[in-house]
C-alpha cells in the first residue's frame, strides 16, 4: 500500500499534502508551475508503477487460465502476446498522455517484484494454486492503492491547471511573460 506521511519528505508526501494546493490564488505563476510539474511528475512515476503491476497480474492470470484449460504453452512462451494484449486492450482508468519520463522507474519495478515475496514470476508454473491467489491478491490491492494516489495526484494536478488557466483567462496571466520566463531560464541553462 502507498502511504502518504503527513509532513513526510518524499514527493507524493508534499504532493498531497493538504497545504500544497491552499490558497493558489496568492501563489506567484512560477510557484503554481513548479509544483504542478511536480505534481505531474509523480503522476507519471504511479501510473508507470501501475504498468508495472498490471503486466504482473495479467501474468499469474495467464497461468490461472493456463491451467484452468489444461494448455500445456508455458507462460514464457505466452509472455509476449500476454504483455500485448494489455498494451492492446481498451484504456481504463482516467488515463492522461505523459510526456514525462518516470523518474524511479528502478525503484517502483523492484517494489512490484517485491510484493511477490519468494515467488518468482519468470516461473509462476512452479507456483501453487494458493501461491498463485495470493500474488494475485497482493498485486490487486496494491493496484488498487496506486490507482487511488493517482487519482489524488491527478486531482492536484487538475487543480494548478484550472489556477493557471483561470490566470490567463482573466487577463492575470499571460503568454508574453511565460514566453519571456521560458527564454531567461534557457538563457540560464546555456551558461
Amino acid at each position: 500500500m502507498i502511504e502518504v506521511r503527513p509532513g513526510g519528505r518524499r514527493r507524493i508526501d508534499r504532493v498531497l499534502a493538504t497545504d500544497y494546493v491552499r490558497d493558489l490564488d496568492a501563489l506567484a505563476m512560477s510557484t503554481l508551475r513548479e509544483r504542478r510539474d511536480e505534481a505531474a511528475q509523480e503522476e507519471t512515476d504511479l501510473s508507470y508503477l501501475r504498468r508495472l503491476l498490471h503486466a504482473r497480474i495479467d501474468i499469474v492470470k495467464a497461468e490461472q487460465q493456463r491451467r484452468s484449460s489444461g494448455g500445456d504453452t508455458s507462460i514464457v512462451e505466452q509472455l509476449a502476446t500476454i504483455l500485448a494484449d494489455n498494451a492492446l486492450g481498451p484504456a481504463t482508468g482516467s488515463g492522461r498522455h505523459q510526456s514525462l519520463e518516470p523518474s524511479r522507474a528502478g525503484e517502483y519495478r523492484r517494489r512490484a517484484e517485491a510484493l511477490v515475496g519468494n515467488a518468482d514470476l519468470s516461473d509462476v508454473s512452479s507456483l501453487s494454486e494458493d501461491q498463485l491467489t495470493q500474488t494475485l491478491h497482493s498485486f490487486r490491492e496494491q493496484e488498487q492503492s496506486v490507482s487511488q494516489r493517482r487519482r489524488e495526484v491527478q486531482a492536484v494536478v487538475d487543480a494548478f491547471n484550472a489556477e493557471i488557466a483561470r490566470r490567463y483567462a482573466s487577463g492575470t496571466a499571460s503568454v508574453d511573460e511565460l514566453l519571456a520566463s521560458e527564454r531567461r531560464r534557457d538563457d540560464s541553462e546555456g551558461d
